[in-house]
């Protein structure tokens, strides 16, 4: 199964003007709930933006001993996890992560176990291609007015649960339709 996860804003953007994602609200809470559910993941698959924001942070969580622990979780989680990156211009990238320039819908369909899909661009294209199986919304109770949504273009979801967390944000977990 290929899963996204994204925070939005009551108006449907995934991050403000400028990749602004300030708004976003993940409090310790939070994070050790997203730590439990990607620690399940067989591995993350990233566009090349995503995947290079995420190397700004997670393999340096051991130099930063005043993030709190549910972060250097996770970056001990990312650090170990295999990865996929969707890629026309890196060459080569680390952490346990190879590099592809093509979707191939059979090949990912494939693959064992649940992944974890990230990036606006990339996961677009898996919408396109029919490949994501469930979406995880992080709806944060703040409308933001313009940025990069979500979705551009009509796609038919079946509500599968809903949890709400201490500082707003509603988990709504929808499958395809």
């Amino acid at each position: 199964m290929i899963i996204t996860m994204a925070s939005i804003s009551l108006d449907g953007f995934m991050e403000g003007p400028d990749h602004d994602i300030s708004w976003h609200l993940v409090d310790d809470e939070m994070h050790e709930y997203f730590n439990t559910e990607l620690a399940r993941m067989s591995r993350f698959i990233d566009g090349r933006r995503n995947h290079e924001t995420m190397l700004e942070a997670w393999p340096h969580t051991d130099d930063h001993p005043e993030w709190p622990k549910p972060m250097h979780d996770f970056g001990r989680i990312w650090r170990e996890m295999p990865k996929i990156v969707y890629s026309r211009t890196l060459e080569t990238t680390a952490w346990n992560t190879t590099v592809k320039r093509e979707i191939d819908p059979d090949e990912l369909r494939a693959l064992p176990g649940d992944s974890m899909a990230g990036g606006a661009q990339l996961v677009g294209s898996f919408f396109e291609h029919d490949l994501i199986d469930e979406v995880r919304l992080y709806l944060n109770p703040v409308a933001i007015g313009g940025g990069t949504p979500f979705f551009t273009k009509p796609i038919a979801l079946a509500l599968k649960s809903t949890r709400a967390f201490g500082t707003g944000v509603v988990e709504l977990i929808y499958g395809r339709r």
